[in-house]
Formats: C-alpha cells, sequence, structure tokens
C-alpha cells in the first residue's frame, strides 16, 4: 500500500461529479487518477467541475476534501477511476502547516468567529513537548465545521445555523510531527497522519494543552498515499497545457494506480464470468480471503484490470477459493447480466 508512482501515462471522500464511461480505455477516455494542486479558493467539488469540463472527462470525483482556505494535493479520480475511490482514501497524509498560538475560534483556523485571545507565555520546548504528547494514537473530536453526519445533517450545515452538538472522538494516528520553523506566537509545522485527522484540530489541542489557545493559520497537503505534488498539474497548466501534456506529468491510468492491491490474474472463462456477474473458482495465491469487497484486484493476462472484489471460500466445496466481484470495469462486463 506504500508504492509511490513516478511513472506517468497515457488514457485508460470523495465527491464525484457524473458517471463513469462505459467505453473502454482503448477509445481514448482516460481512467484514472490525477494530481492537481489546488489553490487557496476554490473548494473541492469546484476542481473536480473543472477537471472534467476543460479534460473532457464524463466522469471524475477526488479523493479526501481540501477546504477553500487549505492548498495541495487533490487527487481527481476520472472515468471508471471513480468507481474505486474506497481503494485509496485510508492513505495516510501529509500536510504542512503554520499555527498561531493565543487565539480560539470557532471553526478552529484563523477565518472563523474568534471566540477567545490568552496571552503567549510559552516557549519553543514547551510546543515541542506538547505536540509529542499528540503523537501516536490519539482520541480526536471532529469540529463542527467537517462534513461528518450527525443525525442525518453534515455539521458544517448544524455550525452555520449556530448548533453546536456532541461529536464522538475518533481514534487517528499521528505519525510524525516535524517543526520547521517557530516565530512564537506562530509555529510552521509539518505532520503526517492517517486519513481523517482534522489538522485544525490538532492545533486546536495543541493550544489547549499549552494554555493559551491555538487557530490553524494556514494548511497545505503534500502527500496523499501513495500520491504526492510532485505528479501534480495547477488550475493553470489545465488552460495552458494539452490534455496529453497533463496525462503524462500528472495522470495515474487506471491498472497503474490498483497496483495498491494484490492482484488475481483471472483465465478467459474466469473472467467471462466475472463480466457478467458470476463467482468462479480461482486459484487465490498469496492473495487474501475475506478481506473486504476491494480488497483484490482481478486482472487479465494481460495485466488490465478487469474488477474489483474479494475471495471467499466456498461454503459448500471446503478447499475451493471463489473470486466474488463487487466492481466490474466497463470494458469487462458482458452483455445479459
Amino acid at each position: 500500500m506504500n508504492a509511490r508512482f513516478t511513472a506517468a501515462g497515457g488514457g485508460g471522500a470523495s465527491g464525484r461529479v457524473g458517471v463513469p464511461d462505459p467505453q473502454a480505455p482503448s477509445r481514448g477516455v482516460f481512467h484514472g487518477l490525477l494530481g492537481i494542486d489546488k489553490p487557496v479558493g476554490p473548494t473541492s467539488h469546484d476542481v473536480v467541475a473543472i477537471v472534467r469540463r476543460r479534460l473532457g472527462s464524463p466522469g471524475a470525483g477526488h479523493l479526501g476534501t481540501l477546504d477553500p482556505a487549505a492548498s495541495g494535493l487533490l487527487v481527481v479520480a476520472m472515468g471508471a477511476a471513480t468507481r474505486a475511490l474506497p481503494v485509496w482514501h485510508a492513505g495516510e497524509k501529509t500536510y504542512q502547516a503554520t499555527l498561531r498560538l493565543g487565539i480560539v475560534t470557532r471553526s478552529q483556523d484563523l477565518t472563523g468567529e474568534v471566540v477567545a485571545r490568552h496571552a503567549v507565555q510559552v516557549d519553543e520546548a514547551a510546543v515541542r513537548a506538547a505536540a509529542r504528547a499528540l503523537t501516536g494514537e490519539i482520541d480526536q473530536v471532529p469540529p463542527m465545521v467537517s462534513a461528518l453526519k450527525v443525525g442525518g445533517e453534515r455539521l458544517h450545515a448544524l455550525a452555520r445555523r449556530g448548533i453546536e452538538v456532541t461529536r464522538a472522538p475518533r481514534r487517528v494516528r499521528i505519525s510524525s510531527w516535524e517543526w520547521l520553523g517557530m516565530a512564537l506566537p506562530e509555529a510552521t509545522f509539518r505532520v503526517r497522519c492517517s486519513a481523517g485527522t482534522y489538522v485544525r484540530t490538532l492545533a486546536h489541542d495543541l493550544g489547549m494543552a499549552l494554555g493559551c489557545g491555538a487557530a490553524l493559520a494556514s494548511l497545505r497537503r503534500l502527500r496523499s498515499e501513495p500520491f504526492g505534488l510532485e505528479r501534480s498539474v495547477t488550475l493553470a497548466d489545465l488552460d495552458a497545457r494539452s490534455r496529453e501534456e497533463i496525462l503524462e506529468r500528472a495522470g495515474v491510468p487506471l491498472d497503474q494506480a490498483l497496483s495498491v492491491l494484490p492482484p488475481v490474474v483471472l483465465d478467459a472463462a474466469a473472467a467471462a464470468s466475472v463480466g457478467a456477474g458470476g463467482r468462479p473458482a480461482v486459484a487465490a495465491g498469496d492473495a487474501p480471503i475475506a478481506a473486504g469487497p476491494r480488497s483484490i484486484v482481478f486482472r487479465d493476462d494481460s495485466g488490465q484490470a478487469l474488477a474489483l472484489g474479494e475471495l471467499r471460500a466456498d461454503a459448500v466445496e471446503p478447499g475451493r477459493v471463489l473470486a466474488c466481484p463487487r466492481v466490474v470495469f466497463p470494458w469487462a462486463a458482458r452483455c445479459g447480466r
């Protein structure tokens, strides 16, 4: 799951725009992922709409929302890759951020209403010590400005109406917290964390631990494993460069992007069965059994991804393993399903 992509390719948290195109990759539709260096300002949904329009993608979605005030890597799924979005959601994230001590806001960043100001009487050593206490496995209460739902309604929608509700803490992992510079009351850091971590809440909790409060001043996503900003284009590039240049520079074809999953190669008969919604018997090899609905990529003997699914032990015939497709890509689907 930690592979990093270094080669581009041609054609063929997530929000989706449109639906996957039913055409095969050979017909010119790009099925894969595209790294965008999002600027401060537009929403993640805005960026997806721009990509879809400018690259002529009939379907697009994104991995992991970036707030309008945040910049950095937004991975956009195009074509049939939108049907595989959950595969990459769990990737660890790396951010660079700046926080300001001595201030508490409702949104936990500097765009929100200020609810308290405090004198900053801590030194660099105290800041570093407080960050160490917030490293590793920790419980984090999601902020009210998040997209999580409580009672069927998104928290940020409730927050806009001035409603605050109790949120259950969630376990997250802070793998590393590196300080890049301190000019207190501001400090800049790089943090590597599990998917679902709120960096604004990290800043807020650090400030609470120090007794002076803190709010996030800026946020930039550097990586969403296994993807990084080194393979990305800007919105300006979408205007200035050709479709081919953009995909060569920042595109990851679906076959390559799915290399994070263990493969099971199907022969022609098994591929036809999977394409028709069947569950053929297969050789599992080293692939895990019953690991989840998108834990395996089924490929043909040329390496092309045909479907996502899982392997299950046959309840009728002991020792036999069945391929159980969950998502069948359009070019693998057979008529008469």
